[in-house]
């Protein structure tokens, strides 16, 4: 691979991994199926559960108001509680109800199991290259994430 072309055949080949990934999970899942998005803010709530909606949107990069919406789907799911924040009262607090992490818990058992099955199928050289490839991916999206931030 020629150096000039080695950023359109990385992003090619993560979002092709990422996008089949999704699809095959989406496929396995039990009902009712979750958008990326839906799926990505119920990660970031288990994560640090009480984020607000602005910080949420910030972190995700998505507009508030986009925000309330999946908040407003995933409530009526049954997978987010919205509390009033006693600081701010006109703020809310994100919280993930029992479905939301059970449901999480078993999509990444699935996603785990899924990328496991792919991997074993790849010779040792293969898997070998991807593990050394891990700390440079994670750079790269830190490096992502910094400049994405940046006014």
């Amino acid at each position: 691979m020629e150096q000039e072309t080695l950023p359109e055949e990385l992003a090619d080949a993560l979002v092709g991994v990422q996008r089949l990934t999704r699809r095959r999970l989406r496929r396995e899942m039990p009902a009712p199926p979750l958008r990326t998005a839906e799926v990505e803010l119920l990660r970031l709530v288990v994560e640090r559960p009480g984020i607000g909606i602005s910080e949420a949107a910030k972190e995700l990069y998505l507009a508030g108001n986009s925000v309330s919406t999946l908040v407003n789907q995933l409530a009526r799911q049954g997978y987010l509680v919205r509390e009033t924040d006693p600081a701010d009262r006109r703020a809310a607090r994100l919280l993930p109800t029992p479905a939301a992490e059970a449901r999480l818990g078993e999509w990444r058992r699935r996603r785990s199991d899924l990328v496991r099955r792919q991997v074993s199928r790849l010779d040792e050289a293969d898997r070998e290259t991807l593990l050394a490839a891990i700390p440079a991916l994670r750079r790269l999206a830190d490096n992502l994430r910094e400049e994405a931030e940046r006014p």
